[in-house]
Order: C-alpha cells, then structure tokens, then sequence
C-alpha cells in the first residue's frame, strides 16, 4: 500500500509517495524544480500568493511524479495535506476561490488584530485562545470585512490553503481544532469556537467548515480530479495538518518536551506541551497539536521567524548568483567565527511576532569595505539566523519550554553543516537530523488517519537519526551573540 503526501510551501510543491509497509520514501519531487517565491506584494507589507497557482502545481507534481514509473499510482490508497498556516482562502458557493490568498508573512491585519486583543481585553483573550489575534487568519478575516465587504458578502466558507487543496481534491471542506487554533478561532477553555472573537469580528459560524478530527477523511477524490491525475478514484484524504505541527509529527515529536526545528523560508522551534501556556507578548504561539484531544490537550508552542532561509536565498540572488549553496557554505567555512565584526539582522520579511509584529526590515552592521568580502555575508547571514532562534527560543525558555536535544529534518538550512554547527553552539542545545521532510510526514499522516498505522508513533517506528550534532567546545559564540542582542536592542527602542 503506498501513500501520497503533498506540502504546500510557499516557494514550491512537496510530493512524496510513500510505501506504509516500511515507511521508506520511493519518490518525491518538487513543483517548481526551480526555487521561486511566487509572492504577490501589491502594498509594503502584504503577500499574497494565488490558491490556484497551488493546485496547478499540486497537479502538474503529481503527474510529473507518476511519469517518473517508479511506482504503480492506483497503489496509493490514502492522500495526506501539510501546508504553509494562517494563510487567508475564501470561496463562494460555487466552490470558486474569491481572491489571492493573504498568506502567513502578510502584515496588513496587525492592527485589526491589535484592537480585538485590546477589546476583548488581553488576560482574557491569552487564556481562553493562548494568543493575541495578532496577524493570524481571523484578524485578515477581519480585514476584509473592513475593506473588501463586496467579497466578505460572497464568502461561503474561509479556509486554509491545506483545506483548498483538499477542497479542489474531493469538493468537500472541513477544517479541525488544530487548524481553527491557528486561525485564532479555538476556544481552549470552553473547547469550542470562540464566540466572544465571533462575535467581536461580526463573523457568522456558517463561514467555518465542518470540523472533524485531524486523522480521520476529509474527503475522497473525485472521479474528475482522479481520472486527470491518473489515481484511483474515491481514494481519502485522511490527513490535513499545518506545516510546524506536520513538520513535528514526521520528526516523531508527540510528547510533552519534545522539540522539532526547521529552517525553509521561514524559521520555526516548535516544542510539545501538556500545559496551556502562552506568552504575555504573544511573541511565541500555542496551537493545538496534531494529537490534541479536548480531554488531552497536547498543544505545540511555536517559535517562528520569518526572515531566515528567504534570507539566505536573498544573499545568494545577490552575490552568489553563479554558486550553489554547497558552494556557498564552503566560502562561508573560511570566515572565522563572528564573521570579522559583520552582523545581520535577518528580519526583512513582514512583521515578526518574536518582536511583538514589529517590521524591522533587514539589517547589514559594520561592513568594513576595505575587509569584508561576499564570503563574510555568506556566513553573517547563517549567523544571524542562528541568533534570531537564539532570541526566539530564550522567550521559550522564559515560558518554560527548555529542549534538552532538537530534531530537524536535514533539509534547507540545515542541509549546511556549518549553518547546524552555528546552529548548536548559539543555542546550546545539541541537534539530532533525520531523513525526513514535510511530505513524507503527510504521507505517514494519511496513513495514521486512514487506519493503516495503529498510532502515529506506528508509523514512525523505523526513523533512525542521521547524525547527532554537538556543541564545539572552541566555538563560543556568546559574546558574537551579545554583541548581535545589543544591534537588535537599539533597533527596538
């Protein structure tokens, strides 16, 4: 029995066919071959991407896949969805997507969100929703209803990009807690959708999909869609999670103090907990698990960062152009340590919730031009990077998350085993890299939700790490961070 799993990023499609009987990956592609973001940004501050550039690719990945006859396409018997959260999709009634997406690095919603945390008083709103309504999926809802209402009156349901996709899969539309947890529109304490944010916003409950568990059918694809596609028609999608909580269940991270890491466009720690924490700033987020139950409610408290691998591609379009990140990262190896005095601030893309959705922009500080070449960014940007986790996960530490070992999938920026070692050493805490990525987790979630594993720890049984990456004695990077923190302080104030 094999399983797809599909990954919707923001630069490109993730597809995975996966065989449930050993868990091994037998083919996977990436929809557009060439990294591109494909992010529209008609004002400063706002991303926007088509949800029918994603199902064009989703297409055209899975028949690029089955033309690669590596398999049999009628074996797979169950479709699982990660995707990139918060992003904005509505439709009408006739199923028809009513405009560009607002995805997760947009910032237009941070004062809608702002004046409804205000309003319905903050204590409150942390406890009851464990976040601010910040810049999250129910504050762009809110946007709209302000400054597009000839849209907002045709909405039918509003959905994330994973449910679209489901959507243009099987014409059905669901949601679940985990993914109503990061619109902003869970309730923890009363287990419910939050009236008081419903009715804050003037949203009716009817534009919410259905809700059912994470693990279980959102659908079954259509004859239409399967016959296009060359799979089997009626086949479920069993699975349907955000890219952090997906990111987590593929490294196997289920329980109370477990951590997992990645580093793509964005960057995320994303820990495990039993406890219904939150941030008083609302700098780091809980959302419900993959595994969240009302009566057990594992909820993952997230670090993210929005400026990290768009960055390191933003450094290699400029000056590496001709180099491959291989390349760069061995220029970047002959730089000592602190990169000569260079430091960066990687913050240039939207507003970052770990500095209370300020938009900083990025920032480049002390560049000696009579010292510092190309090679000294190269490893400045990997640096800062490395720092803004630092920063991100000292929040955590102080919200009483403290990881003992951080798994990540050993792909993107962790495929630089200089990036990993700066990595480590910033933060202290060793890394342990898995062959893993977000479409093979959606494979194995597809199968969780189809029954053919009997636990998701199941079907993880045979992931072994790679390699265990541990702090260098020599490379003390504290004061380099101090030195980083004060840059970042002066441009807070």
């Amino acid at each position: 029995m094999l399983l797809l799993g599909i990954d919707i990023g923001t630069s490109a499609i993730k597809i995975s066919v996966v065989d449930a009987h050993d868990q091994k990956c037998l083919a996977s592609l990436r929809y557009p071959e060439v990294e591109e973001t494909a992010i529209l940004t008609p004002k400063t501050g706002w991303a926007e991407q088509s949800p029918d550039m994603w199902w064009e690719h989703v297409q055209q990945a899975i028949l690029s896949l089955n033309n690669k006859k590596l398999y049999n396409p009628h074996d797979i018997k169950a479709i699982g969805i990660a995707y990139q959260m918060h992003g904005l999709v509505m439709v009408d009634k006739e199923l028809n997507n009513l405009r560009n997406a607002i995805i997760w690095c947009d910032s237009r919603a941070v004062n809608i969100g702002e004046r409804a945390f205000h309003a319905l008083g903050e204590e409150r709103v942390l406890h009851s929703l464990l976040n601010s309504p910040g810049n999250f999926t129910a504050s762009k809802l809110g946007w709209i209803k302000e400054n597009e209402p000839a849209i907002y009156d045709k909405i039918y349901k509003v959905m994330l990009p994973g449910d679209y996709i489901a959507m243009k899969l099987s014409g059905s539309i669901t949601t679940s807690i985990s993914a109503l947890s990061e619109g902003i529109f869970w309730d923890f304490q009363h287990k419910c959708l939050s009236a008081e944010l419903l009715n804050y916003f003037g949203f009716s409950t009817d534009l919410i999909p259905t809700i059912k568990p994470l693990f279980q059918e959102h659908g079954s694809l259509s004859k239409g869609v399967a016959d296009k596609l060359g799979l089997t028609v009626g086949i479920p999608i069993s699975y349907k999670a955000g890219d952090q909580p997906n990111n987590a269940l593929s490294l196997n991270v289920l329980n109370p103090g477990e951590v997992a890491a990645t580093a793509g466009t964005s960057g995320v720690i994303y820990g495990v907990s039993d406890q219904l924490v939150y941030d008083q700033l609302s700098r780091v987020n809980t959302f419900a698990h993959v595994n969240y139950e009302p009566n057990d409610p594992k909820v993952g408290v997230l670090l993210c960062i929005n400026g990290t691998g768009i960055l390191n591609r933003w450094v290699k379009e400029q000056f590496g152009k001709e180099l491959d990140y291989e390349a760069m990262n061995q220029l970047a190896s002959l730089v000592p340590l602190g990169s000569e005095g260079l430091k960066i601030l990687p913050f240039g893309n939207g507003a970052e919730r770990i500095l209370e959705n300020r938009i900083l922009g990025a920032q480049l500080a002390n560049l000696d031009l009579n010292k510092h070449q190309r090679e000294h960014i190269f490893r400045a940007s990997q640096e800062g990077i490395a720092f803004s986790f630092r920063y991100g996960l000292d929040i955590m530490r102080a919200n009483g998350m403290s990881p003992q070992v951080i798994r990540a999938g050993r792909a993107n920026l962790f495929l630089s085993d200089l990036f990993a070692q700066i990595f480590v050493n910033v933060t202290d805490v060793p890394v342990e890299l898995y062959n893993n990525d977000g479409s093979v987790g959606a494979a194995l979630g597809a199968g969780i939700g189809a029954g053919v594993f009997g636990t998701p720890e199941e079907a993880f049984q045979n992931a072994k790490a790679l390699k265990v990456i541990e702090p260098k004695a020599d490379w003390n990077y504290e004061e380099e961070y101090q030195q980083w923190l004060q840059l970042l302080m002066g441009q807070l104030r």
